[in-house]
């Protein structure tokens, strides 16, 4: 429902929307003007004709004008009484480098403070826009970063005068890689004819905007050139491509072909709705019947939806959580409670709304566990999840079912918000390394959702087995995530289909999540070894989207301007933080450095220094880290930055600690469950290197490699896959102290017989490299105390060969086991392992 336009009460930013006296407010506007100057109000027309206009205006069933001149005060009251508000473009000489230009900076200072005076308080007021396309050889001429910067500092001007207000700077494709932080919202003027085109770039857009609104301030189509019959077809798809988009609201440009620019009125352009002399044509027509169904266009079909809730002592936000999925804008959902061995008020919060189903776990068994508990429960044919500190906007599941019926996705997520009502401390979690983020591959197409808003076909979670319940307290988002796409399923976004996520409002609720987090890392490295680095940390593909900033911004971004600057799509190829700053942070940096030198230090007095040095640098990498946050404006105080900045220093400790922890306390894996070793493996002597396997009938290689990951599968084996990059085909997480990676190549000989080859060498696993390198430390360290090495000497070398003879027994056990599961493999393709040194039996090389 449309909130009523003529209330007194200004629009507020409620999300990816707006509302109105607690209602949303779709924006479903068109621009007015300018006019051929009627009188001493500049370039408006005459109040009686203005009269009439926007009655027409709202038969056309909009409910919002955009002006390009700060219109008089009779002009807003006469759009409030007849239920319109008034988008204001606030003109100044921005077609000139008035960058260059202290009195030319003043002016547009001096015409934004005069259009705030003029409009201050006013209820029509939509929102200002404090500039209009500026040319892309001024923004490249000044800078993009200095544009960027005035501009928010011409908002500033227009918020002390009128701090309730909304602000916003209307952009282009041109000029889409100016970053203003001070908007309300984003508008873009966009001219694209062709639908997908359209399309993609709003989907683009939509990731430009990210949190925040974004409004199509212009888009129309002249009917002198496109014809009218076109121009109706054309304008109805744009309208509701961009309400299915997920787009806050739309102006046509324009009412009217009546339009005075420069001095003149223009002849060469009709882009109105209506002729000079007011008269309705066919796009008229074709956009109130289009406006009559904004902003929910039907679905294609509604399938039903089933929205799992799994809580554990979670009865402080339950109510507001379920109260907000009870009014969800779609038809044909249920909500399930899964109650995980809560002992709070989680059961009777659950009693009083006997609507929603209830289903109870006698103790905690985990969050994978309680959300497969929902799946098995589930009746509909898509499962979305949320958490029960989180409130669902009521367009979710419009969205985000909209949003996966029209693509090919398996599953789709959206943005998780900050409360308005949140605390100060959660808003300074909100920016603070750790939090649930997404991450994109592209405008559509994500890695990976937040397991707080998320939806997946049925079909596709009853594949793969639902959630892994090894996954207790986090980290089964990430998992399902990346086994739907090892099924070569893809996961999509949905930017309007959001929900508001409660941050931990405490440092220790903080950090026992990130611990809880670096717990679920090290089962995700024991899972799915190929997305994480040496030292555990995972390694996206994509481009993580959250509000905390990953690393310290050091280089610039670099924008693509087109030949001469000329380019109609000027593109932003942003800077990635410097990851090896964040290092200076890390746990690894303390453990391997600080620490070292703090201890070196009691015997080398000189190293104190360099051990200080070494601490200043990770502090201050953090309150680098901290002044780089961007902080809601009204959730900032002034220990918000320190705060941040300790959550930076304590956040990769304690999440790498927990991280570490898990890693090393794992048990190794089974080995294959058929164990019958031959003779040379019992012996103990035969090489393990390279084995091969001999075939009278031609056998695929890749084929043999599949049934070898197949068989790891089986037995539970981790394992690691080429994908293109590897100069082996897999590796296997054998044990604790060595991973194995195998490597396999094909000889034809005649008579269709085959040998396959297989590599097989290990590495040092992480525990293997900590342990020696710890040891080979506490040893050195110990030798300076003594101030001596020569007691020391016989217990060094003797320790290096007996640690380097059981990293090679457990090396061999390693082989050992890989070449009965081979053998097992090759028995299926009836190959035969061959002896002496993989060299065919003399029989069959003839």
């Amino acid at each position: 429902m449309v909130a009523s336009v003529s209330s007194q009460t200004r629009a507020t930013v409620d999300g990816k929307f707006f509302r109105v006296d607690g209602r949303k407010f779709h924006l479903k506007g068109v621009s007015y003007g300018p006019f051929e100057p009627a009188g001493t109000d500049g370039e408006f027309a005459s109040q009686e004709q203005t009269a009439r206009d926007f009655a027409q205006i709202r038969e056309l069933g909009a409910n919002l004008i955009r002006v390009y001149h700060v219109p008089p005060r009779w002009f807003l009251d006469l759009a409030l009484e007849q239920g319109l508000r008034v988008l204001v473009d606030i003109p100044w000489d921005k077609h000139l480098c008035f960058l260059d230009s202290p009195p030319r900076r003043e002016n547009a200072r001096q015409a934004v403070r005069q259009a705030a005076e003029a409009c201050k308080g006013h209820a029509a007021v939509f929102a200002y826009s404090v500039a209009n396309e500026i040319a892309p050889d001024i923004v490249r001429w000044s800078r993009a970063r200095a544009v960027a910067d005035f501009i928010d500092e011409l908002v500033t001007e227009v918020k002390r005068i009128d701090p309730d207000c909304l602000c916003t700077f209307t952009n282009y494709p041109p000029t889409e890689f100016l970053r203003p932080q001070s908007l309300d919202f984003l508008c873009f003027n966009v001219y694209l004819h062709d639908q997908q085109p359209f399309k993609n770039y709003l989907a683009r857009l939509q990731m430009l905007a990210d949190t925040r609104p974004l409004v199509l301030g212009e888009f129309g189509i002249d009917s002198g050139r496109e014809g009218e019959s076109r121009k109706c077809e054309i304008l109805s798809w744009q309208i509701e491509t961009a309400f299915r988009a997920g787009l806050a609201g739309t102006v046509v440009f324009s009412y009217t072909d009546d339009w005075w620019r420069g001095g003149r009125q223009v002849q060469d352009w009709t882009m109105g709705l209506t002729t000079r002399d007011r008269e309705r044509k066919d796009s008229f027509r074709a956009v109130q019947k289009t406006f009559r169904l904004a902003p929910y266009f039907p679905l294609e079909r509604q399938p039903r939806v089933s929205v799992v809730v799994a809580s554990y002592q979670g009865g402080h936000t339950l109510e507001a959580c379920l109260a907000s999925l009870e009014r969800l804008n779609y038809s044909d959902y249920e909500v399930i409670l899964v109650d995980d061995g809560s002992t709070d008020s989680t059961r009777q919060i659950g009693a009083a709304h006997p609507q929603i189903r209830y289903f109870k776990h006698e103790q905690n068994l985990g969050l994978s566990v309680a959300r497969n508990t929902g799946i098995a429960a589930a009746t509909g044919e898509v499962i979305a999840f949320t958490d029960a500190d989180c409130r669902a906007d009521e367009d979710w599941l419009y969205h985000l079912v909209g949003d996966l019926l029209d693509s090919g996705f398996a599953g789709i997520g959206g943005h998780n918000l900050l409360p308005p009502d949140d605390s100060i401390l959660a808003a300074a979690v909100l920016v603070s390394p750790g939090g649930p983020a997404h991450v994109m591959l592209n405008d559509r197409q994500a890695e990976h959702v937040p397991g707080c808003n998320m939806a997946f076909y049925k079909w596709a979670l009853d594949d793969i087995g639902g959630f892994d319940p090894i996954f207790r307290r986090a980290g089964d988002d990430v998992d399902i995530c990346w086994r739907l796409q090892q099924r070569r399923w893809k996961i999509g976004f949905s930017p309007a289909g959001f929900v508001w996520h409660h941050r931990r409002s405490t440092v220790a609720a903080y950090l026992r999540q990130q611990s809880g987090y670096g717990e679920a890392e090290a089962l995700l490295v024991r899972k799915h070894p190929e997305f994480f680095n040496a030292v555990g940390a995972s390694v996206w593909r994509g481009r993580i989207y959250t509000a905390a900033k990953r690393g310290i911004m050091v280089r610039r971004s670099i924008i693509y301007h087109g030949i001469f600057g000329s380019g109609l799509f000027q593109t932003l190829y942003a800077a990635q933080p410097l990851g090896l700053l964040s290092f200076f942070a890390s746990l690894e940096y303390h453990v391997l450095v600080t620490l070292p030198l703090f201890v070196l230090s009691s015997m080398v007095r000189p190293l104190f220094s360099l051990a200080i040095a070494s601490l200043l640098l990770s502090i201050g990498v953090c309150i680098a880290a901290g002044g780089q946050a961007e902080l809601p404006r009204d959730k900032c105080r002034p220990w918000s930055r320190p705060m941040i900045a300790l959550l930076f220093f304590l956040q990769p400790i304690v999440r790498g600690w927990a991280r570490y922890k898990g890693q090393l306390v794992l048990e190794p894996m089974p080995p294959p469950k058929e164990t019958l070793e031959s003779e040379s493996l019992r012996s103990g002597h035969a090489p393990l290197g390279i084995v091969a396997y001999w075939g009278s009938a031609p056998v695929d290689r890749i084929q043999f490699v599949s049934s070898v990951l197949e068989r790891l599968e089986k037995d539970g084996w981790p394992n690691m896959s080429d994908v293109g990059w590897s100069d082996y085909d897999l590796e296997v997480l054998g044990n604790r102290w060595n991973h194995l990676r195998l490597t396999t190549v094909s000889e034809e000989y005649p008579d269709a017989k085959i040998m396959i080859r297989c590599r097989l060498r290990t590495t040092w696993s992480l525990q293997a490299r900590m342990a020696f390198w710890s040891a080979l430390g506490f040893e050195l360290v110990l030798i300076g105390f003594v101030s001596t090495w020569l007691p020391w000497l016989p217990l060094l070398l003797l320790s290096i060969p007996l640690f380097a003879w059981f990293l090679v027994r457990e090396r061999r056990k390693v082989r050992s086991l890989m070449v009965i599961l081979l053998d097992q493999v090759a028995k299926q393709w009836n190959l035969t392992r061959v002896r002496d040194g993989g060299k065919p039996p003399q029989k069959d090389q003839n």
